[in-house]
């Protein structure tokens, strides 16, 4: 099995473009129902990019979540094509970002990202960075998803806020990101600069029925019940024409599509303000166009305190509309070169990321609730009944690897049914000293693959 460097590595091992398909398969049988009947398993066809330096560190944590998810559900199956972007592109194939990797792109179910860019590839262009704006523009990546949550209790001293205001913060900020200013028309003169910021209301309203399925999806109580979660709408309404025809937009779309879910409306500079003092205001759906939602997402991170937790997904469709709904699933931080091939970084972003691609792509929502449950109770500390198995970053002593380990033993209970058994791991982590080593078995295979590479052209990317 072809897959991403290991933490103890120099050099990384990539697929060759002849031979980069892996299917993980535990049954491909099917299965039988309770009638006895044959059940022929979902297929789903995942493209995995490492990209640089941390990134094919946290991708292969994310891949063991995968492997387990298919061990303990025979009734799903899925197909990683594996391929490479970024600077390591670059380096081998002259490009950030070939076609056939953006023709790849278009066909499968999702895509999982793990995080391009370092200093060696800082001054040329196109950079490593525009692999990835191009992979969004290819597929029609619109609609950006940036949870700002404290998937633990125990990371909110991490905020910057006092505890008592940070505590109860659970929203989502969706922000247009195909449009407006970013790309619209650009004059630049020596005396004079502008660029065009427009918005077409079908832009507006695709983003707002994504806005709306991601208020079934969340819910009141940030995790499905209790009806749809509030959308609050920013915009600038009050300066901007641009703005003032969103505004218009989405309330009709509301109004005539979605009549039960709460909207609200928000200037973005006061909403700015208010994410600071009371954040909790915001639980739920923030809906916002691309500019000032490049701003408020990146704000919301700074309220969560940690880039080393947050997921992020890019969206090419309404998820749960009964149709194809494909996207680019990616932890929120940087490829990381001054720790990269030391093992520490941090992959429960990258992890994260994949329960977001099982919820919005794959529709296998319960499995998703069930990572982050396992995430949750890896990182919490013990004074609440978690295993606090933390990386660095997060103000522990424990390796990727490690952390992991532990997150996969976790879901593993979980997805047993035995969520009673889940609170003695760690009495069982304490005994070993270490994460449990089971699931190091069922990565062997990938383990012994990227250690031997593959047989074709495209064999390896130096690491820094």
């Amino acid at each position: 099995m072809a897959a991403p460097v290991l933490p103890s590595q120099t050099e990384t091992h990539v697929p060759s473009a002849v031979n980069n398909t892996t299917t993980i398969s535990v049954s491909t049988n099917g299965s039988t129902n309770s009638n006895g009947a044959s059940t022929t398993p979902k297929s789903f066809r995942i493209l995995v990019i490492p990209g640089d330096h941390v990134g094919p560190e946290v991708m292969k944590e994310a891949v063991k979540v995968l492997e387990l998810i298919q061990a303990k559900r025979p009734s799903v199956k899925f197909e990683l094509i594996h391929e490479i972007a970024g600077g390591c592109s670059m380096d081998q194939r002259g490009t950030p970002i070939t076609d056939e990797v953006l023709k790849i792109a278009e066909t499968v179910d999702a895509v999982l990202f793990g995080s391009v860019g370092g200093p060696e590839w800082g001054h040329t262009y196109p950079n490593p960075e525009s692999s990835l704006l191009r992979l969004r523009q290819h597929i029609g990546a619109f609609a950006n998803v940036r949870p700002a949550t404290f998937y633990s209790r125990s990371l909110i001293p991490f905020s910057p806020l006092k505890p008592h205001i940070a505590e109860p913060v659970d929203f989502i900020v969706l922000r247009e990101n195909c449009g407006g200013a970013y790309y619209g028309v650009k004059t630049e003169e020596p005396d004079y600069a502008s660029d065009v910021w427009g918005y077409s209301v079908s832009e507006i309203e695709r983003c707002a029925r994504v806005g709306a399925a991601l208020a079934r999806t969340m819910g009141r109580d940030g995790k499905g019940g209790g009806g749809p979660a509030v959308v609050i709408s920013s915009d600038k309404a009050n300066v901007l024409a641009n703005s003032r025809l969103w505004r218009r937009t989405v309330e009709r779309v509301y109004k005539e599509e979605f009549p039960d879910i709460e909207l609200r409306h928000q200037l973005a500079d006061s909403l700015s303000m208010i994410m600071m003092t009371d954040p909790k205001r915001f639980n739920g759906i923030i809906l916002t166009d691309n500019t000032f939602g490049d701003m408020l997402s990146d704000q919301a991170g700074g309220v969560i305190g940690t880039l080393g937790t947050l997921p992020s997904a890019s969206l090419c469709g309404i998820p749960g509309a009964g149709s194809r709904c494909n996207g680019i699933y990616e932890p929120v931080h940087g490829s990381a070169p001054d720790i990269s091939g030391k093992g520490i970084v941090n992959p429960t972003a990258e992890i994260l990321s994949a329960a977001l691609m099982l919820r919005y792509s794959l529709d296998l929502h319960d499995e998703a609730l069930l990572i982050e449950q396992a995430v949750a109770k890896v990182l919490d500390g013990k004074d609440i009944g978690g295993l606090e198995i933390r990386t660095g970053d997060i103000g522990g002593k424990a390796t990727t690897v490690e952390v992991g380990d532990a997150v996969c033993s976790v879901l593993e209970q979980l997805l047993d049914g035995k969520s009673g058994a889940v609170s003695s791991l760690a009495e069982d982590f304490a005994k070993l000293g270490s994460p449990i080593d089971a699931h190091k078995k069922a990565n062997q295979g990938y383990e012994e693959a990227a250690l031997r590479g593959p047989t074709g052209p495209h064999t390896a990317i130096a690491s820094s």
